[in-house]
């Protein structure tokens, strides 16, 4: 798929013909169909290469953490790996926000395990509800593709950021490496959707998830679209090839 192709891409959607709340009805029943299983599938069909990932944003967001002060919000935070990640290594707040039910559920478990004092909300990406100018850091890990609507969701996260607020956009991207990416792409279209399949006892979602990708924009084009809505200081950082991308990003 082009750049010129990717970059008119509205957002996640399944089946054909669908409009955006159906969209995101549909992705929150799949997601709430896998959240039993969805730690463990995400650990095994990655080889443990999320777990990197992840790391590697919240020391990207670093400096934000370290402020006591600070308020930093993981969007789409599913079972809550990467908002427990942030909570950990920052000296202000984090809240993690979803808008599925069950893996919100998963999430609030692991947090009173854990240390008991992440807050967990249930919310749309698309309709924070969050203040303008009242977030310091916003993070997202592999649920910006799945929003019904790229742009919008990028424009709710500059408006609840403050000035000089980050954005860090993990997600699925475009494999650069010309010798692993024929390899990788047979893997994630062919095996993945089946291994996916047999150990959550669900069909579906794991086919969702390469045509997701498929369909979302590249790293430039990520980029752009953030610049696009008023993101300064935009750049990226390939993981694995381009398997996954960190995208981060300053509201200007």
């Amino acid at each position: 798929m082009t750049k010129v192709k990717q970059m008119t891409v509205r957002g996640a959607s399944v089946g054909k013909g669908v409009d955006e709340q159906a969209t995101a009805s549909a992705v929150r029943s799949m997601f709430a169909a896998v959240a039993p299983r969805y730690d463990l599938l995400n650990h095994l069909l990655s080889a443990g290469f999320d777990i990197r990932w992840r790391r590697a944003t919240v020391k990207a967001l670093e400096r934000v953490l370290a402020r006591p002060s600070s308020v930093v919000v993981d969007l789409c935070c599913g079972t809550g790996d990467l908002a427990l990640a942030l909570r950990r290594a920052s000296a202000g707040k984090v809240m993690g926000a979803d808008f599925c039910h069950p893996m919100l559920q998963r999430a609030r478990e692991k947090s009173a395990r854990l240390e008991g004092n992440t807050l967990f909300l249930e919310a749309d990406t698309l309709r924070l509800p969050f203040r303008n100018d009242s977030v310091d850091a916003l993070s997202i890990a592999f649920g910006f593709r799945n929003l019904a609507n790229y742009r919008r969701g990028i424009q709710e996260m500059r408006r609840v950021l403050r000035p000089d607020g980050m954005v860090a956009i993990l997600e699925f991207s475009q494999v650069t490496w010309p010798v692993f990416g024929p390899l990788f792409r047979a893997y994630f279209r062919r095996v993945l959707p089946l291994l996916g399949a047999w150990i959550s006892g669900v069909q579906g979602p794991y086919q969702y998830l390469p045509d997701s990708v498929l369909r979302f924009p590249d790293q430039e084009a990520l980029g752009d679209m953030l610049r696009e809505e008023g993101f300064s200081d935009v750049r990226y950082r390939n993981f694995t090839g381009g398997v996954a991308a960190l995208h981060l990003g300053q509201r200007a």
